[in-house]
């Protein structure tokens, strides 16, 4: 695929920092190209600890909610916890579980079943939770759309405290213009409220879910060790949920991963035995493509209740028994996704107009719980919105997932008399419609978008031009020091021109890993550097063929030798094996440069 290389090069922000902030420059420039030019927001970034995050009750209904559910402990109201069958879902029900039970309350948790109940509150979950004699309804990552639910809880008497972190929903009022508005709960804590003054807005459901429990610890004057023990659950979520890792969130990543390192949790030591991480230091990595993936699945292919169980249990047998469940559930929800994946991709290769910048797939098959990762896996594929619908009980739901510069849920949002139900945030959302709708949905999308052909071409973003001179282990430390790495901090990225490639092997099982071998000189010295790639394979093969023709690749497959020049984007690292530590470059992205 195309691609435009873009040199990011804030000097002015760059200056700002290097004349109020005594650091390595390095480091520096690349806060600068991430848009951190606050001196504040930059040391609260390089330095920011836990004791360093905002007061919990700036945000709005925080004090309110709280008392709330102070006075349901103190009067032995029966409070159910209502969370989500995500990651982010699952450790935020698990933060609550954990600071009620600190504090003694009369309470319990519901996670909805996925294809049963689907997403969110669910009216008659509502009114059998009534029946069982629950009086307060305590929610996390989920309840801002709740609209109908909430009336009936409050028809019935109960009290209703929402924790969520979704977008504000958009309605009509009663004059009918679009506004937005949130459910008649007791208390609504969200800091996206536009009434809510909390200075960081970019928390998940668990983030919020720990600063809740922190204000509640307070008010029972509970050890600061019971929050900090929480962390390593809002961690995960915060990875898994791929919220921004600056400010607060970054804080909780920083000590949740420390803590996961350490952790006495018997769930988690047992998951990490099961997806052999056990003797491994844990980063984000792990969090995001590993351990979270896990906790995923049991909401896509079983119950969430599950993976709750699995972190709430003091049982060593059934951690175990749960940890190898979760990660036998994870192998078989890779082969699904594989296969429904490879199946859209074979379908849209007939079927995807040349002039759609919105890609919106029905497929009956995949399973629903999948949609969202099929969705993705086919927006980075062609770098372009896409919904992936699928069979369902009462009518087609799905998933989508979208690219910067295009919101996927305020385009949904002008389409709304199509859609039967539908939330999210700008890059995903969930949606349900008649299937008659699918086609016109489609086409509506499509002629509404405002996506160029130049929107829609990939662009990778380079922090700096960095010779492979320049590389060594003290380098790579001040880089690693940036982690934990992701949405809003990403890996930094060097590039080189026209770079030696002198060998080539394909690695793997499956011969699907790219391993290159290049030359280059310091001090006339010619010196040699390995860089691997694991997906970018494919487009190499492509353009060594375009290039140099189909012989050329047959023969460096069989004999690894090479010698062609290309240019590189990068991020260094340590290779450790057998003892022996060297200096190895991630290939993210490479361009062959033509005879």
């Amino acid at each position: 695929m195309k691609e435009n290389w873009i040199l990011t090069n804030k000097k002015e922000s760059f200056l700002k920092l290097s004349n109020s902030i005594e650091e390595n420059p390095l480091v520096l420039r690349l806060l600068a190209n991430r848009g951190i030019d606050d001196i504040n927001l930059a040391k609260r970034f390089l330095y920011g600890k836990v004791k360093d995050m905002y007061d919990g009750y700036l945000m709005k209904d925080m004090k309110k909610g709280v008392s709330i559910i102070k006075n349901a402990i103190e009067n032995n109201k029966k409070i159910i916890i209502y969370g989500d069958y995500d990651c982010d879902g699952v450790n935020s029900t698990t933060i609550l579980y954990k600071a009620l039970k600190k504090v003694n309350a009369n309470y319990s948790y519901y996670i909805p079943n996925r294809e049963e109940e689907g997403y969110g509150m669910h009216s008659g979950r509502i009114k059998k939770l009534k029946e069982e004699g629950y009086e307060v309804i305590l929610t996390c990552d989920n309840g801002i759309s709740a609209f109908e639910q909430v009336e009936i809880a409050k028809e019935l008497n109960m009290e209703v405290v929402i924790t969520d972190h979704h977008d504000i929903p958009i309605r009509e009022n009663e004059d009918g213009v679009l506004v937005k508005s949130i459910p008649i709960a007791d208390a609504v804590i969200n800091p996206k409220r536009s009434d809510c003054n909390y200075p960081f807005k970019m928390l998940c459901g668990a983030g919020i879910a720990l600063k809740f429990s922190k204000c509640l610890f307070d008010e029972f004057n509970i050890e600061e060790d019971a929050i900090m023990d929480l962390f390593q659950f809002a961690a995960i979520a915060t990875v898994c949920d791929v919220v921004d890792l600056v400010d607060e969130n970054r804080i909780i990543v920083k000590k949740g991963l420390e803590l996961l390192n350490n952790t006495k949790n018997l769930g988690i030591l047992e998951l990490k035995k099961s997806t052999g991480l056990f003797d491994k230091k844990l980063e984000e990595y792990h969090l995001g493509f590993v351990i979270g993936p896990c906790i995923n699945a049991t909401g896509r292919l079983e119950t969430a209740d599950l993976s709750v169980e699995l972190l709430i249990t003091e049982d060593e047998n059934r951690a175990k028994a749960l940890a190898n469940q979760l990660s036998e559930l994870n192998s078989i929800r890779q082969d699904l996704t594989k296969e429904s994946t490879e199946r859209v991709l074979r379908s849209l290769d007939n079927e995807l107009k040349k002039d759609d910048k919105v890609i919106v797939v029905y497929d009956k098959d995949i399973h629903e719980s999948i949609a969202g990762i099929v969705a993705g896996r086919i927006k980075e594929k062609y770098n372009l919105p896409c919904i992936v619908l699928t069979g369902a009980k009462e009518m087609p739901k799905g998933s989508a997932r979208s690219i910067e510069g295009y919101n996927i849920t305020e385009e949904l949002s002008k389409c709304k008399e199509l859609i039967e139900k539908f939330g999210g945030h700008p890059m995903a959302a969930g949606l349900s419609l008649k299937e008659e709708n699918i086609d016109i949905l489609r086409r509506r999308l499509n002629e509404n978008c405002h996506l160029t052909d130049e929107d829609v071409v990939p662009i990778v973003k380079i922090d700096l031009p960095l010779s492979l001179n320049y590389l060594n282990e003290e380098l790579i430390e001040v880089v690693e020091d940036l982690r934990p790495f992701g949405k809003g901090n990403p890996s930094p990225l060097f590039a080189v021109k026209d770079l030696n490639i002198e060998r080539m092997w394909l690695l793997g099982k499956e011969k699907n890993f790219l391993k290159l071998r290049f030359s280059f000189y310091k001090n006339e010295r010619k010196l040699y550097i390995d860089g691997v790639t694991f997906d970018k394979l494919e487009d190499f093969r492509e353009s060594l063929i375009e290039i140099y023709g189909e012989d050329k690749y047959i023969e460096a497959v069989e004999t690894s030798y090479l010698n062609i020049k290309a240019d590189v984007i990068y991020y260094p690292s340590i290779n450790e094996f057998r003892g022996s530590r060297t200096v190895q470059m991630n290939i993210k992205n490479i361009r062959l440069k033509t005879i």
